[in-house]
């Protein structure tokens, strides 16, 4: 068991039948195990080790056991590689996809997750491994999703990568040839103007898309604002400069923890005395198109206004 254990480690947890077989198993013994609770089957002859231990099945030990269920041509695509890559801007689901070679791609189950089969023709150069899982490479993940995704989940993948150093800017020029002929094509290339690194997450991409759309675009992402000896007060999400507006995307994440609410207050507090507007958003609001562009005009029209007045 100590060499099973010895794999499982560099495997997220997992090893497979052949692996306990070389390790001195019988097939018997694994079955045992499992029936005991101390080890759980993943997927066709793949395992989590000391899995008692866990209070859930690991992510990233299910998705290891279900790709490698599928034969060594099997790849992780689509959701599931920019899942390993982390790139934001998905929903999250149960759901793992795979692209495999051969004429059978239909959807399964295993152990309780729906696994998506595709067949995707893909070029070896885009191929990359993450934890030892075979998965397509950042830009070949981030072509293929843009096609399939709506502009504000297109553009917040874009962004996502971009920012966590994934792509650079220079790596957008590559899309269009990796997108070309397909369906979605079109939509997809006007995503790539639009895609912005300095968006921190999916909430602060959509956002700046809804207020892009009201036609308030703003002048400056990750603003900083500094006083007249150069202290920085803070730094706003999105900001207009002439008219001293902020606006905050407040993620659930992020702000919701007790510190983070104390350290955005306060920062609020330094930003509202050195004379700016701060407006703060959730993702509800971004659910409609009309709520935040209209709450940001007012904001400029009432600083103007103040301005006059002074």
């Amino acid at each position: 068991m100590s060499i099973v254990r010895r794999i499982a480690a560099d495997q997220d947890g997992t090893v497979t039948l052949t692996q306990a077989r070389a390790a001195g198993l019988t097939v018997h013994e694994v079955h045992r195990l499992c029936r005991s609770g101390r080890w759980r089957p993943l997927a066709r002859a793949g395992y989590l080790v000391d899995a008692d231990v866990y209070d859930e099945v690991p992510r990233r030990a299910r998705i290891r056991a279900v790709v490698g269920s599928y034969g060594p041509g099997a790849v992780a695509v689509l959701d599931t590689a920019a899942e390993l890559h982390h790139i934001a801007g998905l929903p999250t689901t149960g759901a793992i996809h795979l692209s495999v070679p051969g004429p059978a791609a239909r959807p399964v189950r295993v152990a309780h997750s729906e696994v998506v089969v595709h067949q995707l023709v893909i070029n070896p150069g885009q191929l990359c491994r993450v934890g030892g899982i075979p998965v397509t490479d950042v830009l070949r993940t981030v072509a293929d999703l843009i096609l399939r995704q709506d502009r504000y989940r297109a553009v917040a993948l874009l962004d996502s990568a971009l920012n966590r150093g994934l792509l650079v800017p220079e790596d957008l020029a590559l899309v269009p040839a990796l997108i070309r002929g397909r369906r979605g094509a079109v939509a997809a290339r006007g995503c790539l103007g639009e895609a912005d690194g300095r968006a921190q997450s999916p909430l602060e991409t959509r956002t700046r898309l809804r207020c892009v759309d009201g036609r308030v675009p703003p002048d400056e992402l990750q603003l900083p604002v500094r006083d007249r000896d150069g202290y920085l007060l803070g730094v706003g999400d999105l900001g207009w400069r002439a008219p001293r507006v902020i606006a905050e995307a407040d993620g659930r994440a992020a702000h919701d923890s007790p510190q983070a609410v104390f350290a955005d207050r306060r920062r609020q507090n330094r930003l509202v005395n050195a004379g700016w507007t701060v407006l703060r958003f959730t993702w509800v609001d971004t659910l409609r198109p009309d709520y935040i562009p209209y709450t940001v005009r007012q904001a400029i029209a009432a600083a103007r206004t103040a301005a006059r007045s002074a």
